[in-house]
């Protein structure tokens, strides 16, 4: 990444036009280790809960997208008090973890982290800025009073607490399986993927994973007798599974969703079976990370997550860049 800096500034009512401490969320080690507000918009859309139809070859296809909700409709944080607020929030985030940050066709920062960013300040009827800066330098600028808040994908981990505090989680990217669409004759005899996925239900299955990631640890631990091979890198693993040399792959969600809604996939594969969050292997999300301490701001993002999910806001966002259900 290029350490030149870019700085947007836009009034937020209109548009916001390797540390071990931050980790980005998803990339887990082996071992586990007051201004007039927008009118609301109408309440969270929430995903059909049809069950899953079979595609051919008994690969099935699930509901079309699976909304995630993080926020308890029990727990309301208390709306802030602008008094405690700075009179503008300053973001920071990175251009290079699409599809949460990267740089668009025209230059500006955008992504599913800008979005959220852009409005939250809107909610907040706050003005913002947003700089983008390398990954490990996000955290010294909050310690050194260059940034107020970092939107960037920084892991929620027992080390990461350490140094910086964290909003509520916003995303959290679970683990899945994914299966060749596959056309058998009626009567072949072939095994059919299973529609859901368990230790049992793949024991004489081969499974494809990325060799020395938390995904591994995982298969190894809890799928014992299922014969995992490991492959160096993404690439790899997806051409084995395309070329038949196993019977499933396993990693990150929204990796795999990508690429099964890119055409390098060829739709030739599909999710099999629901999602593994196991915080143990696969971390607590993402949060926006500040400065240790400032539990204002923390409280006011708080505040305003909890209103983009009411809102539907969230699911919006949501929507608009996970056209393939992570979940």
């Amino acid at each position: 990444m290029t350490t030149t800096t870019a700085r947007l500034c836009v009034a937020a009512v209109l548009a916001l036009a390797s540390a071990p401490l931050a980790d980005r969320a998803g990339a887990q080690p082996a071992a586990p280790q007051t201004a007039p507000k927008v009118a609301p918009k109408e309440a969270p859309k929430e995903a059909p809960k049809e069950a899953p139809k079979a595609a051919p070859g008994g690969v099935a296809r699930l509901p079309a997208v699976d909304v995630p909700g993080f926020w308890d409709p029990k727990r309301r944080p208390d709306r802030p008090d602008v008094t405690q607020l700075p009179t503008q929030i300053r973001f920071v985030t990175t251009e290079d973890y699409p599809p949460f940050s990267f740089r668009g066709e025209d230059g500006r920062p955008a992504g599913f982290n800008v979005d959220i960013a852009r409005a939250i300040c809107q909610e907040l009827a706050i003005t913002c800025t947003l700089e983008i800066m390398p990954f490990g330098e996000l955290v010294a600028a909050l310690d050194e009073g260059k940034a107020d808040a970092a939107i960037a994908g920084i892991a929620i981990t027992p080390e990461s607490r350490k140094t910086v505090d964290f909003t509520d989680r916003y995303f959290r990217s679970p683990a899945r399986f994914v299966g060749r669409r596959v056309d058998r004759p009626a009567g072949a005899g072939a095994q059919a993927t299973p529609e859901q996925v368990t230790p049992g239900s793949i024991a004489s299955r081969t499974v494809g994973v990325i060799g020395g990631t938390a995904h591994e640890a995982f298969l190894r631990d809890l799928f014992a007798e299922t014969a995992i091979r490991a492959y160096p890198d993404a690439a790899a693993l997806r051409a084995a599974l395309r070329k038949g040399e196993v019977d499933l792959i396993f990693g990150d969600g929204v990796e795999l969703a990508l690429w099964l809604n890119g055409t390098q996939s060829q739709n030739c594969c599909a999710f099999v079976g629901g999602p593994f969050t196991e915080s143990r292997y696969f971390g607590e999300g993402m949060g926006v990370a500040v400065k240790r301490g400032n539990e204002a701001l923390r409280q006011s993002l708080n505040y305003a997550f909890a209103q983009l999910w009411e809102e539907g806001v969230y699911t919006d966002l949501y929507l608009r860049w996970f056209p393939i259900s992570v979940y």
